[in-house]
């Protein structure tokens, strides 16, 4: 088994590392909440004191943190990641980031002699915590290689992507469609309850019929249909409206830089600003229906 050093256990990387544990692995890991910290101790980990700390003696680095400017500075900064790592280190860098950000870092990691991949997931927390998660990784063949074992024992859909960044490039492309495809659905599914269509019907309809779509058959937005989506447990998050919101703001970075207009996305992230505006981007993102019922 191997010594692998993880740093962020939030809602996501909290279960990811618990699923290493369970695997038999060696954790030694790292937060800024000490209560994060002690609920993996307590499943079998090792604390470090730092995130430094959690890097040294150790053949794999696991991070999951909420921007680029925190990956960066993880890894470049002074006393960061890079420098503290001995040579060899595998770094996976599970952060949903933006491009030029997951470029430069493995870009730097690499000139330093350590291998690293930008690996962004989709699951959610339920995935998370049940180890199917989807990984997206961008890197070297060789890089991806090495920290396949790892993924798996995390995710149950391991994707290379291509070269470095192009992991998240997949992501922000995948989550762009799901909120688009969140969007559509509770316009279809309001439109349907205004006019007298109750949403179990238009749900039996639409979802054997050529509006199906993931929005809909596994996480309906209308209470109902579908009793594990949060619609059921009044949108409390399984992905929250300011987590999509991030993401749609990373796709019209990246349309910049690509030159390429992106008219849906960013009317989407149009829409879910207006959660965030009203406060509730705390919501489930599916929670949006709300704000097409006018209830936000």
């Amino acid at each position: 088994m191997a010594a692998i050093g993880f740093i962020g256990l939030g809602n996501m990387g909290g279960p990811m590392a618990r699923n290493l544990v369970k695997a038999g692995h060696k954790l030694k890991v790292f937060d800024l909440a000490a209560g994060a910290v002690s609920a993996l101790v307590e499943a079998g980990a090792e604390k470090a004191e730092s995130a430094c700390d959690a890097a040294r003696d150790v053949e794999f680095v696991v991070t999951m943190l909420p921007a680029g400017e925190h990956v960066r500075a993880v890894y470049m900064g002074e006393d960061g990641l890079i420098s503290s790592a001995r040579k060899g280190t595998v770094f996976i860098d599970s952060s949903t980031i933006d491009i030029p950000s997951a470029r430069e870092t493995i870009a730097a990691a690499e000139q330093a002699g350590m291998t690293m991949i930008d690996a962004p997931v989709s699951g959610g927390v339920g995935g998370a915590e049940a180890g199917t998660l989807t990984f997206m990784v961008g890197g070297t063949e060789e890089a991806f290689a090495k920290a396949k074992p790892i993924l798996e024992k995390m995710g149950k859909n391991i994707f290379h992507a291509g070269a470095a960044g192009n992991g998240q490039v997949a992501k922000v492309c995948n989550n762009m469609i799901l909120g688009i495809t969140m969007i559509g659905v509770s316009e279809a599914f309001v439109l349907g309850e205004k006019l007298g269509l109750d949403a179990q019907t238009l749900f039996d309809i639409s979802s054997t019929a050529s509006g199906q779509c993931w929005s809909m058959t596994s996480y309906c937005p209308a209470p109902g249909p579908v009793p594990a989506s949060p619609a059921n447990r009044n949108y409390q998050p399984g992905f929250s409206a300011a987590m999509m919101l991030k993401d749609l703001r990373l796709a019209q970075d990246a349309s910049k830089t690509a030159r390429t207009p992106i008219p849906l996305g960013a009317q989407a992230a149009q829409l879910y600003a207006l959660m965030e505006a009203a406060g509730e981007e705390g919501l489930d993102f599916s929670g949006i229906i709300k704000l097409i019922r006018g209830e936000i």
